[in-house]
């Protein structure tokens, strides 16, 4: 038996998480689906344009792992667009790269994750002020929400 997968850390939740072919009623379609960690990818890769190792080091994973999950994401885009799927985005095994944030006052608080999945905080709930940044982990696992096949792990 093979052990337990460690969780992708992610950066970014897709405010959109789903896709299909204008024209062609939704029962009528196929469906793709692609898991967070695996959209996390194609951003690092294809947008934010890194190299493969940094890519790697920002989801917490090595480089093959890395590769793996981008080939297989890209593949999946590739079908759908090809063969006329719609596309789903859900899932996966993940975690949070930021849940804890620190404003310019030095006020420290956590985001809920469902929050987190519907946009990134405004203000620091403190004293208001819009400009904070994320408090990454310093070890592993960090206390960061964990997500598995679309559930919270709590």
């Amino acid at each position: 038996m093979g052990r337990r997968p460690q969780c992708r850390r992610v950066s970014h939740i897709p405010s959109v998480t789903y896709f299909k072919p204008a024209g062609i009623p939704l029962r009528e379609l196929e469906e793709n689906c692609l898991a967070v960690e695996e959209i996390e990818a194609l951003r690092l890769k294809d947008i934010e344009d890194l190299e493969q190792e940094q890519c790697a080091e920002k989801m917490n994973v090595s480089r093959t792992t890395f590769v793996r999950i981008l080939v297989a994401a890209r593949k999946k885009v590739a079908e759908a667009l090809v063969q006329g799927k719609a596309i789903r985005i859900e899932g996966g095994n993940f975690e949070m790269a930021a849940r804890r944030f620190r404003c310019r006052n030095n006020h420290e608080w956590n985001a809920f994750f469902e929050e987190l999945i519907k946009d990134s905080p405004q203000a620091c709930p403190t004293c208001g002020a819009s400009e904070f940044t994320p408090v990454l982990p310093t070890h592993k696992g960090g206390g960061h929400e964990r997500r598995a096949h679309g559930r919270s792990n709590r």
